[in-house]
Parts: C-alpha cells; sequence; structure tokens
C-alpha cells in the first residue's frame, strides 16, 4: 500500500458501544466514492436540521490557512464553532519552516483532534496525514480542491431534478479548479467538457476553443479566475449572458471565486438569473461541518 492511499483510508479504528468509528482524511476526492459523497449530503441535511451541535465540544481543530484565504475559512472557523469545536489559526508559512512535519505532528498529535489545510503543496498534507493520528481536510491546494466541489454537487443536488445526468462545462485554463471538477465528474460520472485558449488544456479531456461552440446542449456551466497574461489567449471563450442563452433551458452559470466581472465572465451575465454563485457558496458552512464530521467519526454498523 502506498503512502498516498493509505493517508487517503481509514487512521484510526476506535471501538465503541459497539459500533465502529474510522477516522479518515480528505486529501483528493477521487479516493472516495460517489456513496461517500451522498453520505456526506446527508450528513449536511442533518447539520441544517440542528443534529451534531456538540460533535466537537472539548475538541481543538488546528487551521493553517493564508491572509488571504475568505469563504473557505470563515465558513471552517464558524463551523468548527457551531459544533461546539475551538478553532486554532495559523498562517499556512508556518508548515514550510524547517522543522520536518514528521515532527510537527508528533507534537501536534497531543493536542489537535484535526488538522485543516490550506497549501499550494499537496505533497505537504499527504505528508501530514502519514503522520497526524487525527484527520487531516484539504481546504485547496494548487491540485485541487475537494470542499469547493463538494459544496457545488451539494448546490446542484437541491435544484437540478438529476444534476448527475446534466451536462458539465468548465471555462478555464488548466489549474486546481478545472482539477477539481475532473475529480469530482470521475468521482460522480459527469459528462464534463472543457473551454479553454490553446495551450491550457487538461489531459483527457474533451475540449473546445471557442465558447459558442461549447456552449451548445450544457446545463452546468463553471468558470475560474485567469492570471492576467492568459486573458488574450481566451478571448473566445468569455461566458456572457448571451452565451448562456444558447445553452439548455435552465441552465445555470457557478464561476468559482473570486472572478472577475470583464474577464471570464461578463459584468451582465454575473447580474442575471443565470449566476447562483452566492447561493452556492452560502452551503460551504454546512458542508464543511458534513466534511469534518464524516472524517472524525465516519460510523459503520
Amino acid at each position: 500500500m502506498t503512502k498516498a492511499v493509505a493517508a487517503a483510508i481509514l487512521i484510526v479504528v476506535i471501538h465503541r458501544k459497539g459500533m465502529v468509528i474510522n477516522m479518515r482524511n480528505l486529501i483528493r476526492l477521487t479516493d472516495y466514492t460517489a456513496k461517500d459523497v451522498f453520505d456526506i449530503f446527508d450528513i449536511a441535511d442533518e447539520v441544517r436540521q440542528g443534529k451534531y451541535t456538540d460533535i466537537l465540544k472539548g475538541k481543538s481543530v488546528v487551521l493553517f490557512f493564508p491572509s488571504a484565504s475568505i469563504r473557505t475559512r470563515v465558513t471552517f472557523e464558524k463551523g468548527i464553532h457551531l459544533l461546539g469545536g475551538q478553532p486554532i489559526l495559523f498562517p499556512t508559512e508556518t508548515l514550510d519552516k524547517k522543522e520536518d512535519l514528521r515532527d510537527v505532528c508528533g507534537y501536534l498529535n497531543n493536542w489537535a483532534d484535526m488538522l485543516i489545510v490550506r497549501h499550494k503543496d499537496i505533497a505537504v498534507l499527504d505528508k501530514l496525514a502519514e503522520y497526524a493520528k487525527v484527520p487531516v481536510i484539504n481546504a485547496m491546494t494548487d491540485s485541487n480542491h475537494p470542499c469547493e466541489m463538494l459544496t457545488d454537487l451539494y448546490a446542484l443536488s437541491k435544484i437540478r431534478e438529476n444534476f448527475l445526468q446534466d451536462q458539465y462545462l468548465f471555462c478555464g485554463a488548466k489549474g486546481n479548479i478545472g482539477l477539481a471538477w475532473q475529480e469530482a465528474a470521475k468521482v460522480m460520472g459527469l459528462e464534463l467538457s472543457q473551454c479553454c485558449g490553446k495551450g491550457y488544456e487538461m489531459d483527457d479531456m474533451k475540449v473546445y476553443y471557442d465558447i459558442d461552440t461549447a456552449i451548445q446542449g450544457k446545463d452546468i456551466v463553471c468558470t475560474d479566475s485567469l492570471p492576467k497574461a492568459a486573458l488574450p489567449d481566451f478571448r473566445e471563450c468569455q461566458v456572457t449572458k448571451a452565451v448562456m442563452a444558447q445553452a439548455n433551458k435552465g441552465a445555470v452559470l457557478n464561476p468559482c471565486p473570486p472572478f472577475y466581472r470583464g474577464e471570464e465572465v461578463s459584468a451582465d451575465v454575473i447580474d442575471s438569473d443565470y449566476f447562483v454563485g452566492y447561493e452556492f457558496k452560502k452551503h460551504l458552512l454546512e458542508v464543511q461541518q458534513a466534511v469534518m464530521i464524516s472524517c472524525l467519526i465516519h460510523e459503520k454498523p
């Protein structure tokens, strides 16, 4: 068994009152199954009903976040508080010191009940998961963003008749958001294609190079922001209100924040009924709470 696989499966097995409680990590969404995802959705529903309010009582959750993080950090910190836990925040660069991560974990294992980490390098999370005796949750890397994907899928499940059968289009360059959507597509069996400038393609993906062709027959349109240098290469890929009018009836636009009006999306489409971003991201709170609960006490009969 490789370290990456070992880090993605059960870490600790505890017997309590005839139940088996398994602590696990969330590093890559592809380490989960579709059933695992729907189990997290069920927990999120229960969170919304007021359950689990004391599940983190007496527990400390250590977070590593950069100062620029807004949505993911706010919802994780608030979520921990609402579940009765204590969030302890460090800047991400704390993990880049000379000290070996196995020694960092050696001490944190004495006090932390969970680690939530945003770091560019997913290998850092793999190493933390190798040495930590508590769950490690990926709050974004340069390779993926699993909590964001779980939230978007959960939100879609609330407004689409069958979100698994919808046609998905990702407009943007190969990067953590596109790769995260690719992870989600593999786990959930989604039909996903990409619209991008030449040279920005993801592997094993159907690719379009102009938005008017790409949008045909699509239901869910997702975008990611672009580096300034890449904007000229994406002139044919901007999502506008007129573009969305060519998609399937009831299509929605779900841009990954931060988005920039006039760049990957137009101002008029953000101000239109196609845009679902604000409503979708409000679910970050209960979905990330559900992820923590699932990782901490994943019960089996």
